[in-house]
Protein backbone atom coordinates (compact mmCIF):
# COMPACT_ATOMS: atom_id res chain seq x y z
CA UNK A 1 0.00 0.00 0.00
CA UNK A 2 1.44 3.79 -0.77
CA UNK A 3 0.50 6.37 1.68
CA UNK A 4 0.71 10.40 1.60
CA UNK A 5 2.11 10.13 5.28
CA UNK A 6 0.43 8.39 7.80
CA UNK A 7 -3.08 8.52 7.44
CA UNK A 8 -5.29 5.86 6.21
CA UNK A 9 -5.80 5.92 2.59
CA UNK A 10 -9.15 7.49 1.01
CA UNK A 11 -8.51 6.92 -2.65
CA UNK A 12 -7.62 4.02 -4.15
CA UNK A 13 -6.02 4.14 -7.66
CA UNK A 14 -7.32 0.89 -8.93
CA UNK A 15 -5.76 -0.95 -12.28
CA UNK A 16 -9.03 -2.10 -14.51
CA UNK A 17 -6.65 -3.75 -16.67
CA UNK A 18 -7.20 -4.09 -20.77
CA UNK A 19 -11.08 -4.52 -20.31
CA UNK A 20 -11.57 -8.14 -19.08
CA UNK A 21 -12.87 -8.34 -15.82
CA UNK A 22 -11.52 -11.86 -15.26
CA UNK A 23 -8.25 -10.12 -15.09
CA UNK A 24 -9.06 -8.00 -12.10
CA UNK A 25 -6.94 -8.49 -8.93
CA UNK A 26 -8.66 -9.34 -6.00
CA UNK A 27 -7.23 -6.49 -4.49
CA UNK A 28 -9.49 -4.26 -7.07
CA UNK A 29 -12.51 -6.05 -6.77
CA UNK A 30 -12.63 -5.43 -3.09
CA UNK A 31 -11.95 -1.37 -3.35
CA UNK A 32 -14.88 -1.78 -6.05
CA UNK A 33 -17.23 -3.21 -3.92
CA UNK A 34 -16.39 -0.91 -0.91
CA UNK A 35 -16.68 2.06 -2.62
CA UNK A 36 -18.83 5.03 -2.82
CA UNK A 37 -18.15 7.00 -5.47
CA UNK A 38 -16.33 5.56 -9.08
CA UNK A 39 -14.38 7.88 -10.97
CA UNK A 40 -14.08 5.89 -13.96
CA UNK A 41 -11.99 6.28 -17.58
CA UNK A 42 -13.75 5.39 -21.11
CA UNK A 43 -11.68 2.51 -21.15
CA UNK A 44 -11.98 1.14 -17.74
CA UNK A 45 -15.89 1.09 -18.07
CA UNK A 46 -18.13 -2.21 -19.56
CA UNK A 47 -18.21 -5.69 -17.41
CA UNK A 48 -15.42 -3.68 -14.74
CA UNK A 49 -17.97 -1.62 -13.43
CA UNK A 50 -20.23 -4.70 -12.38
CA UNK A 51 -18.28 -5.09 -9.24
CA UNK A 52 -19.46 -1.69 -7.75
CA UNK A 53 -22.31 -2.11 -5.69
CA UNK A 54 -25.54 -0.85 -5.96
CA UNK A 55 -25.92 3.25 -4.52
CA UNK A 56 -22.32 3.88 -5.81
CA UNK A 57 -21.84 7.00 -7.72
CA UNK A 58 -20.30 6.17 -11.27
CA UNK A 59 -18.60 9.40 -12.43
CA UNK A 60 -17.55 8.90 -15.67
CA UNK A 61 -14.05 11.17 -16.79
CA UNK A 62 -12.81 9.51 -19.66
CA UNK A 63 -10.14 11.23 -22.11
CA UNK A 64 -10.20 10.15 -25.75
CA UNK A 65 -8.32 11.62 -28.32
CA UNK A 66 -10.72 13.87 -30.42
CA UNK A 67 -13.73 13.74 -28.11
CA UNK A 68 -14.69 16.59 -25.91
CA UNK A 69 -13.78 15.20 -22.33
CA UNK A 70 -13.31 16.84 -18.97
CA UNK A 71 -9.39 18.45 -18.00
CA UNK A 72 -6.73 16.98 -16.04
CA UNK A 73 -7.80 19.23 -13.41
CA UNK A 74 -11.38 19.50 -13.16
CA UNK A 75 -11.06 14.87 -13.04
CA UNK A 76 -8.11 16.21 -9.53
CA UNK A 77 -10.71 18.76 -8.27
CA UNK A 78 -13.70 16.01 -8.29
CA UNK A 79 -11.30 13.50 -6.59
CA UNK A 80 -10.42 16.02 -3.64
CA UNK A 81 -13.82 17.18 -3.71
CA UNK A 82 -15.21 13.80 -3.25
CA UNK A 83 -12.33 12.47 -0.59
CA UNK A 84 -13.64 15.63 1.43
CA UNK A 85 -16.88 14.96 1.38
CA UNK A 86 -16.43 11.28 3.33
CA UNK A 87 -16.25 9.07 0.95
CA UNK A 88 -14.66 6.18 -0.40
CA UNK A 89 -13.01 6.90 -3.60
CA UNK A 90 -12.06 4.62 -6.61
CA UNK A 91 -10.30 6.34 -9.41
CA UNK A 92 -10.84 3.26 -11.94
CA UNK A 93 -7.59 3.45 -14.57
CA UNK A 94 -7.53 1.24 -17.52
CA UNK A 95 -4.52 -1.26 -17.72
CA UNK A 96 -2.12 -0.35 -15.10
CA UNK A 97 -2.70 3.42 -13.42
CA UNK A 98 1.02 4.12 -13.24
CA UNK A 99 1.92 3.71 -17.30
CA UNK A 100 0.39 6.80 -19.16
CA UNK A 101 -2.32 7.20 -16.87
CA UNK A 102 -1.70 10.49 -15.91
CA UNK A 103 -0.92 9.33 -12.49
CA UNK A 104 1.30 11.98 -10.99
CA UNK A 105 -0.91 15.04 -11.90
CA UNK A 106 -3.85 13.21 -9.62
CA UNK A 107 -1.27 12.10 -6.53
CA UNK A 108 -0.17 15.83 -6.54
CA UNK A 109 -3.76 16.95 -6.33
CA UNK A 110 -4.69 14.66 -3.48
CA UNK A 111 -1.34 15.76 -1.66
CA UNK A 112 -1.96 18.89 -1.96
CA UNK A 113 -5.01 18.34 -0.02
CA UNK A 114 -3.45 16.39 2.60
CA UNK A 115 -5.54 13.30 0.91
CA UNK A 116 -4.55 9.98 1.74
CA UNK A 117 -4.39 7.37 -1.26
CA UNK A 118 -3.08 4.25 -2.28
CA UNK A 119 -2.11 2.46 -5.47
CA UNK A 120 -3.67 -1.40 -6.93
CA UNK A 121 -1.70 -2.11 -9.86
CA UNK A 122 -3.25 -3.64 -12.77
CA UNK A 123 -2.13 -5.77 -15.57
CA UNK A 124 -0.85 -3.34 -18.31
CA UNK A 125 -2.77 -3.65 -21.58
CA UNK A 126 1.23 -4.44 -22.82
CA UNK A 127 0.92 -7.68 -20.91
CA UNK A 128 -2.67 -8.49 -22.10
CA UNK A 129 -1.80 -7.62 -25.59
CA UNK A 130 1.43 -10.34 -25.18
CA UNK A 131 -0.46 -13.10 -23.91
CA UNK A 132 -3.07 -12.94 -26.63
CA UNK A 133 -0.81 -13.40 -29.26
CA UNK A 134 1.22 -15.84 -26.94
CA UNK A 135 4.47 -14.29 -27.42
CA UNK A 136 7.03 -13.45 -24.38
CA UNK A 137 8.12 -10.10 -23.48
CA UNK A 138 11.65 -10.71 -23.09
CA UNK A 139 13.60 -13.41 -24.41
CA UNK A 140 16.95 -14.68 -22.68
CA UNK A 141 19.20 -13.80 -25.68
CA UNK A 142 17.84 -11.27 -28.25
CA UNK A 143 15.73 -9.52 -26.20
CA UNK A 144 16.90 -8.56 -22.61
CA UNK A 145 15.13 -5.01 -22.29
CA UNK A 146 11.42 -4.23 -22.53
CA UNK A 147 10.33 -0.73 -23.18
CA UNK A 148 6.91 1.57 -22.90
CA UNK A 149 6.49 4.71 -24.55
CA UNK A 150 4.26 6.91 -25.73
CA UNK A 151 2.77 7.93 -29.01
CA UNK A 152 1.86 11.46 -28.25
CA UNK A 153 2.16 14.17 -26.26
CA UNK A 154 0.08 16.32 -24.83
CA UNK A 155 -0.50 17.92 -27.97
CA UNK A 156 -1.90 14.94 -29.88
CA UNK A 157 1.60 14.74 -31.91
CA UNK A 158 4.47 12.60 -31.76
CA UNK A 159 6.90 13.43 -28.98
CA UNK A 160 9.58 15.56 -29.69
CA UNK A 161 12.04 14.60 -27.53
CA UNK A 162 12.68 10.96 -28.00
CA UNK A 163 15.86 8.41 -27.63
CA UNK A 164 16.16 7.05 -31.18
CA UNK A 165 18.79 4.78 -30.10
CA UNK A 166 16.87 3.33 -27.68
CA UNK A 167 13.73 3.04 -29.97
CA UNK A 168 15.53 1.61 -33.37
CA UNK A 169 17.70 -1.20 -30.73
CA UNK A 170 16.83 -4.40 -32.81
CA UNK A 171 17.40 -6.14 -29.84
CA UNK A 172 14.33 -4.73 -27.26
CA UNK A 173 11.01 -5.38 -27.49
CA UNK A 174 9.09 -2.04 -27.69
CA UNK A 175 5.73 -1.46 -26.68
CA UNK A 176 3.78 2.07 -28.44
CA UNK A 177 0.99 3.21 -26.40
CA UNK A 178 -2.07 5.44 -28.33
CA UNK A 179 0.28 4.94 -31.26
CA UNK A 180 -1.81 4.44 -34.55
CA UNK A 181 -1.97 8.23 -35.67
CA UNK A 182 1.54 8.82 -35.34
CA UNK A 183 3.35 5.60 -35.81
CA UNK A 184 4.00 5.97 -39.45
CA UNK A 185 6.27 9.28 -38.59
CA UNK A 186 8.16 6.80 -35.86
CA UNK A 187 8.53 4.39 -38.28
CA UNK A 188 10.43 6.65 -40.78
CA UNK A 189 12.48 7.85 -38.10
CA UNK A 190 13.40 4.11 -36.88
CA UNK A 191 14.66 3.86 -40.33
CA UNK A 192 16.69 6.55 -40.42
CA UNK A 193 18.25 5.14 -37.81
CA UNK A 194 18.80 1.56 -38.96
CA UNK A 195 15.98 -0.05 -37.75
CA UNK A 196 15.18 -2.90 -40.88
CA UNK A 197 11.57 -2.11 -42.32
CA UNK A 198 11.17 -5.60 -41.98
CA UNK A 199 11.31 -5.76 -38.21
CA UNK A 200 7.92 -7.84 -36.82
CA UNK A 201 5.36 -5.69 -35.85
CA UNK A 202 2.39 -6.07 -33.91
CA UNK A 203 -0.90 -4.08 -33.93
CA UNK A 204 -2.93 -5.31 -30.96
CA UNK A 205 -6.83 -3.21 -31.10
CA UNK A 206 -9.08 -3.38 -28.38
CA UNK A 207 -7.15 -5.84 -25.92
CA UNK A 208 -8.89 -7.68 -23.22
CA UNK A 209 -12.31 -7.04 -25.32
CA UNK A 210 -14.48 -9.53 -27.22
CA UNK A 211 -14.06 -7.86 -30.21
CA UNK A 212 -10.25 -7.70 -29.69
CA UNK A 213 -7.70 -8.06 -32.78
CA UNK A 214 -4.38 -8.40 -34.11
CA UNK A 215 -2.66 -8.04 -36.57
CA UNK A 216 0.78 -9.30 -37.02
CA UNK A 217 2.98 -7.56 -39.98
CA UNK A 218 6.13 -5.33 -39.95
CA UNK A 219 6.93 -2.00 -39.60
CA UNK A 220 6.91 -1.13 -43.33
CA UNK A 221 3.86 -2.63 -43.88
CA UNK A 222 2.31 -0.99 -40.38
CA UNK A 223 3.08 2.26 -40.80
CA UNK A 224 1.48 1.84 -44.99
CA UNK A 225 -1.71 0.65 -43.49
CA UNK A 226 -1.96 3.67 -40.63
CA UNK A 227 -1.07 6.17 -43.16
CA UNK A 228 -4.06 4.99 -45.11
CA UNK A 229 -6.54 5.85 -42.42
CA UNK A 230 -6.97 4.65 -38.96
CA UNK A 231 -10.30 4.09 -36.57
CA UNK A 232 -11.02 4.48 -33.16
CA UNK A 233 -10.32 1.29 -31.95
CA UNK A 234 -7.68 1.90 -28.60
CA UNK A 235 -4.42 -0.04 -29.47
CA UNK A 236 -0.74 -0.67 -29.04
CA UNK A 237 2.03 -1.42 -31.49
CA UNK A 238 4.41 -3.88 -30.43
CA UNK A 239 7.98 -4.02 -32.16
CA UNK A 240 11.04 -5.90 -31.74
CA UNK A 241 12.60 -9.59 -31.68
CA UNK A 242 10.03 -10.91 -29.74
CA UNK A 243 7.67 -11.03 -32.50
CA UNK A 244 9.77 -13.52 -35.13
CA UNK A 245 8.47 -16.65 -33.95
CA UNK A 246 5.13 -15.50 -33.16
Amino acid sequence: MIRDGDSDPVVSFVGAGPGDPELLTLKAVDRLRRADVVLFDDLSSGPVLAHVRSGADLVAVGKRAGRPSPSQRHVSALLVAHARSGARVVRLKAGDPGIFGRLEEEIAALRDAGIGFEIVPGISAAQAAAAVAAIPLTRRESARRVQFVTGHDATGTLPASRNMAALADGQAITVVFMPKRTFPVLADDLAAHGLPGDTPALLAEQVGHPDQRLTRTTITALAERLRAGVSDAPALILYGPLLEEA
